[in-house]
């Protein structure tokens, strides 16, 4: 038996360490079927050494962008991965269970597909943690707010409001807010989250309440954040920064499921606040420390892509990253609940004679690994579920969800493209399913943002958004261009394929009225 163990992880040893070509690896696109409306099929053996299914959920419509972006790559492979070939490539890391899964909006990312959601089962010792599997921009994430004023009057005073949210909320990438919080503290607002804007006067409890995770994750270590990720972070709570991060003020325009908007306590013709930013150049830091260590210490020949190098969940390396990254994911908690108390500053300087109420609905990360328990086949286990450009969706009754959604499930935040619509969703029990109670998070790039740049002009998006009374105070006028609702999948597609396939339900839909950019 003993030698039959050890020949049995000869063999493993040897396939592990075969060496991955990919000019001359063989495709065939023709194997990826549509097994079910909006649910495509990447079978075991599309590349080799996968271990499970890859699965993508799409329209057919935009399906056809993923097989064309993979079919580019196919004729010239010295460019970026596709996304199809990034899931499928996940496929084959240690320790994944079920399948790896794309989401609608998937585009191409670092290591993992943006829209890349994949579990590693944590009781088997090979199962990886990867930084590439969340990104740069550690919690980057989506919060609402709603307000007991009506459209009609906000309307009138829209610019004054936009200007004041400018003024009170630092945008862009060198935007900073002095006085919050002093470097000496930012280990304490990782360790605590958003309960150290609880502590600072900066929320109420029902902030702390409706936030998934409750703003704070446990097992945080703020002693393995480095003094350069101090520096950078310095500043920087209550800051936007750039990218596709803003803040906008919306309408409710559409109530899609009137019960469960009653509970998040949404109605037509309601003015909220969405605010979408992540964690600045404090992640960063901590991502990029990390990515170094796994390209020197875990890069492998059969690696399909050393974006994909990452250390065992289990190995000091691994326990390492995952306590750095729930550091710098309680900073973003605290970061957003920042940004909205200054939001309630705004909208409290504008409407000074009337009695403002504002809450939470909820804030939902869309770039972390998080330790959860899922039932697979019947039997119940940790996993470490990566999502990188996806959302938590998980389904009535989890207790990991607010008691006053848990009767619903939990809510999703969905950003759209600037001047596009975004909706409220709301997690299933078919999510739970699928794809580890997962979802979509926001309507994904269809174009580079040096494409945009050369083909989007600007006068062209300042003249569509003014068209649909949208007021914007952006930082840099490139950013306009760039994060051009051109450069984006349609998000009303995105949201049907996500209802399609089950993983998720529309609630609300938002229309912008006036949106801070970076």
């Amino acid at each position: 038996m003993k030698f039959f163990v050890s020949f049995h992880r000869t063999i493993k040893n040897i396939i592990l360490t075969m060496s991955f070509d990919l000019q001359h690896l063989a495709i065939d696109p023709s194997l990826i079927k549509e097994i079910k409306p909006c649910v495509y099929e990447i079978p075991i053996g599309f590349v080799p050494n996968m271990k499970v299914p890859g699965y993508f959920y799409s329209t057919p419509e935009m399906a056809k962008y993923a097989f064309d972006e993979l079919e580019n790559w196919m004729s010239n492979r010295n460019q970026g991965l596709p996304s199809i070939l990034q899931i499928s490539f996940v496929a084959t890391l240690p320790g994944i269970t079920k399948g790896s899964f794309g989401m609608p909006d998937m585009h191409s990312g670092y290591g993992f597909s943006i829209g890349g959601v994949a579990a590693f089962d944590t009781t088997d010792p090979d199962a990886l943690i990867s930084p590439g599997g969340v990104g740069y921009d550690i919690n980057c994430g989506v919060r609402l707010m709603t307000t007991n004023l009506t459209w009609e009057e906000v309307e009138p005073v829209k610019k004054e409001l936009v200007e004041k949210l400018y003024k009170y909320i630092p945008v862009g990438v060198g935007g900073k807010l002095d006085g919050i919080c002093p470097c000496r503290h930012l280990r304490d607002v990782m360790l605590k989250g958003a309960g150290w804007a609880l502590e600072n006067g900066f929320a109420v409890q029902e902030d702390i309440d409706n936030c998934e995770e409750n703003g704070c994750l446990k097992g945080a270590d703020p002693s393995l954040i480095s003094d350069r990720t101090i520096a950078r972070g310095t500043g920087q709570l209550g800051t936007v920064g750039a990218g596709n991060h803003y803040i906008e003020v919306q309408r409710v325009d559409k109530i899609l499921d009137e019960e469960k908007a009653r509970v998040m306590d949404l109605h037509e013709g309601q003015v909220v606040v969405m605010i979408h930013t992540g964690s600045r150049g404090l992640g960063h830091q901590v991502a990029d420390e990390n990515m170094k260590v796994c390209s020197e210490k875990f890069v492998k020949e059969s690696l399909p892509d050393k974006q994909l190098a990452a250390p065992s969940f289990h190995s000091e390396e691994g326990q390492k990253y995952l306590r750095a990254m729930y550091a710098a994911a309680n900073f973003v908690w605290c970061n957003r609940q920042v940004i909205m108390h200054n939001v309630r500053r705004a909208f409290s300087d504008v409407f000074k004679d009337r009695k403002l109420e504002t809450h939470l609905v909820y804030d939902v990360a869309h770039n972390i690994a998080k330790v959860e328990k899922h039932n697979i086949d019947g039997v119940e286990k940790e996993y470490i579920v990566h999502r990188k450009g996806a959302t938590r969706a998980f389904g009535p009754g989890r207790q990991e969800i607010s008691e006053k959604y848990r009767s619903i499930g939990q809510p999703i935040l969905i950003g759209g493209s600037m001047g596009t619509a975004s909706y409220v969703l709301v997690g299933t029990d078919e999510s739970m399913k699928c794809a580890f109670g997962s979802t979509c998070h926001g309507a994904g790039r269809l174009m580079s943002r040096s494409k945009a740049l050369k083909t989007i002009p600007l006068e062209k998006v300042q003249n569509d958004l003014a068209s649909h009374g949208v007021f914007l105070k952006a930082a840099d006028k490139q950013t306009i261009q760039d994060e051009s609702p051109d450069a984006y999948k349609d998000i009303e597609q995105v949201i049907d394929a996500c209802e399609t396939v089950g993983i998720s339900h529309k609630v609300a839909r938002l229309v912008p009225m006036g949106v801070i950019k970076g």
